[in-house]
């Protein structure tokens, strides 16, 4: 499976915990999409992210490629967040395009203020893979606006 993720699985750290057998593909984004944080889920103290249309915003992410023992894993972890499997299109940095399996919440919710703890996790993956710095910056903003 080709898993595209912009949540706390973007730190190399948390997928290995998850599915130790998923390889790093490439970079991503879904165009015309942007993140809100409206999932209230256990153990997080402010809300998760899920990625929702919006016409003038991008979601940066990475690709993973999860082989068949690891899917459940990531499904169940998925859950747990309370978001549902879909398919999506991305775009690499080359300007291929690839179909590819993220996790979103099913109606899209309500914005809250995010989790300052995944936060921070979101942040260390998207750095640690060197994604665009806007999409940096937008999660530094997002983690003063909570801090």
């Amino acid at each position: 499976m080709l898993y595209f993720t912009y949540t706390s699985r973007l730190a190399p750290a948390l997928i290995a915990d998850v599915a130790p057998n998923a390889e790093f593909r490439f970079i991503a984004h879904i165009p015309e999409h942007g993140v809100r944080f409206p999932i209230n889920a256990e153990g997080w103290s402010g809300g998760l992210p899920t990625a929702v249309p919006d016409p003038s915003s991008t979601v940066w992410g990475v690709v993973y490629e999860v082989p068949t023992e690891n899917v459940d894993a990531i499904e169940a972890v998925e859950a747990h967040e309370k978001r549902v499997r879909t398919e999506v299109e991305t775009m690499d940095r080359m300007g291929q395009r690839h179909q590819v399996v993220t996790f979103v919440c099913p109606d899209g919710g309500d914005d809250a203020a995010p989790s300052a703890e995944y936060l921070k996790l979101m942040l260390a993956g998207s750095q640690h893979w060197d994604l665009p710095i806007g999409w940096i910056i937008s999660l530094k903003q997002a983690l003063a606006s909570v801090t």
